[in-house]
C-alpha cells in the first residue's frame, strides 16, 4: 500500500461512468457504509438520500440480509444456472410469484437491470420469429430510459447517452407518455404508429421515468396504451428495474394498472444493492411461444452468474423485509414527510414543480442547467458539502432514500434542500 490517498490512487487506472474525466474533480472515495450513511476516508459522514441509485432500500450493510448471504456462501457459493439448478433459485421464483402481477409465470434469471431489459426484448422480438412473424419495431416513451447496452439504448430516448450510436440501433417508434391532458393525443399516435409498423413490443417504465427526472405519468393513460397494444397483440414490457419494491407506494408500480405486462424486468432493490443480479420475468403465453420440437426455437440467452447463489439469497432477505410491518411503517412515513415538505416549498419562486409518489420526491427546479451542465455539478457539491448524498438530474433534485431513513436525517436532507433553493 502507498501513502498516496485513495482518490489519488483511483486517478491513476480507473476510468468512471457517466464522467468526463478532463473536467471532473477527484471522485468522492467511500470507505465504510451503514444504515443510511456513507463515510469518506477522513471520518465525514453522508446521507444516501439515493439509495445509491435506489437499490440499497433496507439501508447499507442489512444485518439480515448479510447473514443471508453468509450463510449461503458456506453452503453452495456458486454454480452455472445451465443444466443445473438450485434451492435459492426456486424459493426466489416462487415468492416473487406471490407478490408479481398475477399473469406472471416465469423468472427468467440475468445479472443487472440493462440486461434484464436486453433479455426482454430479445424474447419479444424471437416470440414473433418463433411464429414465423417479422416484428422488427419497438414502441417506447420519449425520454425513457432502459439502460446502456444496445437493446436497451434502443428503448431509451435520452440523447446525452445514446448520442455516439443512433445509427446503430434499432428501429424504435417513440410516443409522448400519457397525461390527463394528452391522452387522446398520445392514443391516437400509438394507433398510427401500430398501424404503420410491425411492433413486436411496448417498452415503458410504468408511473415514473427515472433517469428523465423522476417524471410522473397517468395509470389510467398507460392502462389505454396498454389495451391497444394487446389489440395488436404487441407484447408490453415494464421496465420496474427503478419503480420495483416499494417505492411508488405499492410492490410494484404495474400494481396501479388494470392491464398486467406480458413481460416485467427488476433488478436494483431486488437484492437490495448487495449484488449484482437481475430478472426478466413473463406470462405462460410468452414462454409457451419458445416450446417447440425445433431446438432453436428455445430462448438461447445466458449470463455466467445467472441465478447466482449470493444474489437469490440476498433477493429472499430483501423480500422478506418488504412488507415487514417495520418497513412498511417507514415507508408510509416518508411518504407523509415528502407531502409535508412538498407544501412547506410548492411556492418558493424557484421551484417549477414538485411532485411525489411512494418513497419519491422530485423538485423540478426554475433554472436552466444541462444535464450535466456546470450548475448541477455545483448543486451535487453543494449537497455534498452538507453531508447529503443527492444526484440532481439537470434541474430536477429528486430524494429517493432507503426505507431505514430516520425523520431527523430526512429533516437535514430537506434543510439542505431549502438551503439550495435560497443559494441558486
Amino acid at each position: 500500500m502507498t501513502g498516496e490517498n485513495l482518490s489519488t490512487r483511483d486517478k491513476k487506472h480507473l476510468w468512471h461512468p457517466l464522467t468526463q474525466h478532463k473536467l471532473g474533480k477527484p471522485q468522492l472515495p467511500i470507505v465504510k457504509a451503514k444504515g443510511t450513511l456513507l463515510f469518506d476516508e477522513e471520518g465525514k459522514e453522508y446521507i444516501d438520500a439515493i439509495a445509491s441509485w435506489y437499490t440499497v432500500m433496507y439501508g447499507h450493510a442489512n444485518e439480515q440480509i448479510v447473514a443471508a448471504i453468509t450463510k449461503q456462501m458456506q453452503t453452495l457459493d456458486f454454480v452455472m444456472f445451465s443444466g443445473l439448478t438450485h434451492e435459492p433459485a426456486i424459493e426466489l421464483s416462487e415468492k416473487l410469484m406471490e407478490i408479481l402481477p398475477d399473469n406472471q409465470a416465469k423468472i427468467f434469471f440475468n445479472d443487472n437491470g440493462s440486461t434484464a431489459v436486453e433479455a426482454a426484448i430479445k424474447m419479444a422480438l424471437q416470440f414473433f420469429h418463433n411464429k414465423g412473424e417479422k416484428r422488427d419495431t419497438l414502441i417506447a416513451f420519449e425520454d425513457g430510459f432502459h439502460g446502456d447496452t444496445f437493446g436497451a439504448m434502443s428503448a431509451s430516448g435520452l440523447s446525452s447517452y445514446n448520442g455516439p450510436f443512433e445509427d446503430f440501433l434499432l428501429n424504435v417508434e417513440r410516443i409522448p407518455v400519457p397525461t390527463d391532458d394528452n391522452l387522446s393525443e398520445v392514443t391516437d399516435k400509438l394507433s398510427q404508429t401500430l398501424h404503420k409498423n410491425k411492433c413486436a413490443a411496448f417498452v415503458f417504465e410504468p408511473l415514473v421515468q427515472g433517469a428523465a427526472g423522476m417524471k410522473f405519468h397517468s395509470a389510467k393513460g398507460l392502462d389505454t396504451l396498454i389495451e391497444l397494444c394487446r389489440e395488436h397483440e404487441v407484447l408490453c414490457i415494464a421496465d420496474e428495474i427503478m419503480t420495483g419494491f416499494g417505492k411508488t407506494g405499492k410492490n410494484f408500480a404495474s400494481e396501479n394498472i388494470a392491464n398486467a405486462p406480458d413481460i416485467i424486468c427488476l433488478s436494483k432493490a431486488l437484492t437490495a444493492g448487495m449484488f449484482p443480479l437481475s430478472i426478466t420475468s413473463c406470462s405462460q403465453e410468452v414462454y409457451n411461444g419458445f416450446l417447440s420440437d425445433d431446438v432453436h426455437k428455445g430462448f438461447f440467452h445466458a449470463h455466467t452468474f445467472s441465478a447466482h447463489p449470493l444474489g437469490c439469497a440476498a433477493a429472499l432477505a430483501g423480500i422478506k423485509l418488504l412488507n415487514s410491518p417495520q418497513i412498511l411503517e417507514r415507508r408510509e412515513a416518508i411518504n407523509l414527510a415528502h407531502n409535508q415538505f412538498l407544501s412547506q416549498i410548492k411556492s418558493h419562486n424557484k421551484v417549477k414543480d414538485v411532485r411525489v409518489m411512494g418513497v419519491i420526491l422530485a423538485i423540478d427546479l426554475d433554472i436552466k442547467t444541462e444535464r450535466y451542465g456546470n450548475l448541477r455539478d455545483e448543486l451535487y457539491n453543494f449537497f455534498l458539502e452538507r453531508g447529503v448524498l443527492l444526484r440532481p438530474l439537470g434541474n430536477t433534485v429528486y430524494v429517493l432514500p432507503p426505507f431505514v431513513i430516520t425523520k431527523e436525517e430526512l429533516q437535514k436532507v430537506y434543510k439542505a434542500i431549502i438551503e439550495a433553493l435560497n443559494t441558486f
